[in-house]
């Protein structure tokens, strides 16, 4: 056993394990799960809540701030329609709550620390939740959304790595178990959040999206025990430093996350355009009942949270064969899977004609779009973990989430498109972007894999 191994050991529990790992994993999960319900009930009622309500006039007139907000985003993307400028604000929200992790990474590498990095993370995110109860703190909750979320995520999720000496196995599972996590709250969050912001008024979801941020945070205090100890920030000589090699590995890193990058551009539109999608070309009766919008982004993780058994042990079958592919042979399959479900959803439309789209089309696109999810989002934040080095490795998790920045902005900007292109030619864009990243990571495997130093065994985030 190391020294660091050895000198953690008491402060992460190893006797006493939750899921065969330290029982540390549990508070980091739970406290994500419930993170993750706040953060996707907000986001579940957002982009409805700006394009029916909110920008409408009569209403926009209350949001403090908002001209000036407004001119300066059309300065920059041109005039907006209230459909269109919904879309954009939500691209940009969504990009920048995953840009500030890199910053929010790096102060909890060099400064804070991870684990105030967290708590003070999750105190603005509640705040913000709170915020957006009121109309006119609308901008003012958005940017606290976004701060918190920056010091949250990338400390948070550096902390699973943190449990883990740098070739244990059982990193990867964690990782999975993590994601699941994520996936739980995004499940549960539409179905609470946003039936109540839906049907009985916007505020009520987003006061209950606060109250799951505050359940977190009480988590995350009690498991304090059970947490990776914090490195001493005040000496400079104990801190990991950058090695020869270092750069290209960490070049190599954001290459992979580029391309990454083009599956969350489509993957983005399931909570940004893709509701005003089904609010106008989907029948979602089922006998009596008219199916809530917001229902089928929970829809959407349930689906992952089905697949992710069946996923998994068909790793493992190709594991015992000597066949499962390495980890950017993964996010290649999932890029091409993911472009399938947008073609499905082409697919659809063409076959509707001038009538509405029956409902299987869109629960058969959210089994697709789960498949190649479970080969691209864990697959890629347990590599970026795996590989970066550990002078940087807090800020290199946080920079996983560049890619879905650059994707929220991306799939904000394409979201104009909606109202310009037929239904069925929007998704096919977007199945062509994502499937130029499938192209890409096979083009450049063998070179990454290098620069990578990837010696060691593949990814099995099911062992």
């Amino acid at each position: 056993m190391t020294e660091l191994a050895a000198s953690r050991e008491p402060a992460v529990g190893e006797q006493r394990t939750f899921l065969g790992h330290p029982r540390g994993l549990a508070f980091i999960v739970f406290t994500e799960a419930w993170e993750r319900f706040s953060f996707y009930g907000m986001q579940a009622l957002l982009v409805l809540y700006m394009a029916t309500y909110l920008l409408k006039p009569g209403a926009v007139e209350a949001v403090f701030g908002f001209e000036a907000f407004r001119g300066a985003v059309e300065a920059v993307f041109g005039t907006l329609s209230v459909q269109a400028l919904a879309t954009q604000i939500f691209g940009l929200y969504v990009g920048l709550i995953y840009f500030m992790p890199v910053l929010g990474g790096y102060l909890g590498d060099r400064a804070l620390g991870r684990r105030r990095a967290v708590l003070l993370g999750g105190a603005l995110m509640a705040v913000g939740h709170f915020a957006m109860a009121f109309e006119a703190a609308f901008l003012f909750a958005l940017a606290a959304l976004i701060l918190g979320s920056g010091f949250l995520k990338g400390n948070l999720a550096a902390q699973v790595g943190d449990l883990y000496e740098k070739n244990d196995q059982r990193r990867d599972t964690a990782f999975s178990i993590y994601v699941m996590a994520i996936n739980v709250g995004a499940f549960v969050a539409p179905l609470v959040c946003g039936t109540l912001g839906e049907l009985y008024g916007w505020h009520y979801g987003f006061g209950v999206a606060g109250i799951g941020m505050v359940i977190g945070l009480v988590i995350y205090l009690v498991g304090s025990a059970h947490l990776p100890p914090e490195r001493n920030l005040a000496d400079r000589e104990e801190r990991p430093k950058l090695q020869r090699g270092d750069g290209a590995t960490i070049f190599a890193i954001l290459v992979m996350l580029a391309i990454t990058a083009l599956y969350w551009t489509a993957q983005s539109q399931v909570w940004n355009t893709y509701p005003l999608w089904i609010r106008e070309r989907v029948e979602r009766g089922i006998f009596d009942l008219t199916v809530p919008i917001t229902w089928f982004q929970s829809l959407d993780s349930l689906a992952v949270l089905i697949l992710a058994p069946a996923v998994i042990w068909w790793w493992a079958r190709q594991l015992k064969r000597k066949a499962e592919p390495d980890d950017l042979t993964k996010i290649a399959i999932g890029s091409a899977v993911f472009a399938a479900a947008n073609v499905w959803l082409t697919v659809g439309e063409r076959l509707s004609g001038d009538g509405q789209v029956a409902l299987v089309w869109p629960v058969v696109y959210h089994f697709i779009c789960a498949i190649g999810f479970l080969y691209i989002g864990p697959i890629a934040l347990a590599l970026t973990s795996r590989a970066a080095p550990a002078a940087v490795n807090a800020m290199m998790v946080g920079s996983y989430y560049l890619a879905i920045f650059a994707g929220g902005l991306a799939s904000g900007w394409l979201g104009r498109f909606y109202e310009k292109l037929a239904p069925g030619d929007f998704w096919l864009l977007h199945g062509a972007i994502v499937g130029a990243g499938a192209v890409l990571t096979i083009g450049l495997r063998g070179t990454l894999r290098r620069a990578m130093k990837l010696d060691a065994p593949p990814a099995h985030p099911g062992r």
